[in-house]
């Protein structure tokens, strides 16, 4: 058994848990089942979840550069403006989610970035978008990436701009195995009675590096919920005021130690 804990991804090289799999951390000694947590500041403290299946969302990054020719604002008529077509790429790209996705099923294709320009007056010769992909399901996540290829070149190939993608694959959906998830579900009921255990599938397009573990060896990923609004711990992740109520890390470590112990007295 494995627990284990979330590091980033760069955009360069691997995140923590694909670093730690290259390493053999999941062969010496073989890994049985993985354990992994996480603090949730979107719910108060003493709420805990367990769900089975997925529980939080495959991603990409993406970059798209667009070369264009530049020229003077005044005269856009000789020029090949990537900024125009760069705002007509992330309002296009919004379509996949609402026209090409079905409406039960999930995904969200943002664009966080666009970098162009010098000085009010002269049109760029280049423009770069980045932003993230994030799917549940496998058939969905290669519709997007097919839908979003097809609207950045053909955009590109209509406004005259030369383009190049990159997509990088963050990392795979988190997904519990139901036995597992069962396990710790049972493992939280008689460590915290009076706590607030929800089973429910609690999705979230957040990602995880787990995910690649989970890939391998199945398990079961959770969330203690941390946030105290009497004092003031409540704001959300990455929030430039994020704090949270520490009480949070008792439940989170008495958890996972417990679950441990009784997946491994199961395996006997």
């Amino acid at each position: 058994m494995l627990p284990t804990l979330e590091e980033g991804f760069n955009g360069e090289e691997a995140g923590g848990a694909e670093m730690m799999i290259r390493d053999g951390v999941l062969d010496g000694p073989k890994v049985d089942k993985t354990l992994s947590l996480h603090l949730w500041n979107e719910k108060p403290l003493g709420w805990v979840n367990v769900a089975r299946g997925p529980v939080m969302a495959g991603a990409e990054q993406f970059t798209i550069k667009l070369t264009g020719k530049g020229g003077h604002g005044a005269a856009p008529h000789i020029t090949i403006d990537p900024v125009v077509a760069a705002a007509q790429i992330v309002i296009v790209l919004q379509t996949i989610a609402a026209r090409n996705v079905a409406p039960l099923q999930a995904a969200v294709i943002s664009v966080t970035t666009i970098h162009s320009g010098s000085a009010f007056n002269i049109i760029p010769q280049e423009a770069e978008l980045t932003g993230t992909i994030r799917t549940f399901d496998l058939s969905v996540r290669k519709m997007v990436l097919e839908r979003f290829d097809q609207i950045v070149r053909g955009i590109a190939e209509t406004m005259q701009c030369k383009v190049e993608i990159n997509v990088q694959r963050v990392t795979p959906v988190v997904l519990n195995d139901d036995s597992i998830a069962a396990s710790v579900q049972e493992t939280a009921r008689r460590i915290f009675p009076e706590t607030d255990l929800d089973t429910s599938s609690y999705l979230t397009m957040g990602a995880e590096d787990m995910g690649y573990m989970q890939e391998k060896v199945k398990g079961c990923y959770f969330f203690i919920g941390s946030n105290n609004k009497e004092k003031h711990l409540d704001y959300s992740h990455h929030h430039p005021k994020f704090d949270f109520d520490e009480q949070a890390l008792i439940h989170g470590a008495a958890l996972m130690s417990a679950a441990a112990a009784d997946i491994l007295k199961s395996i006997g």
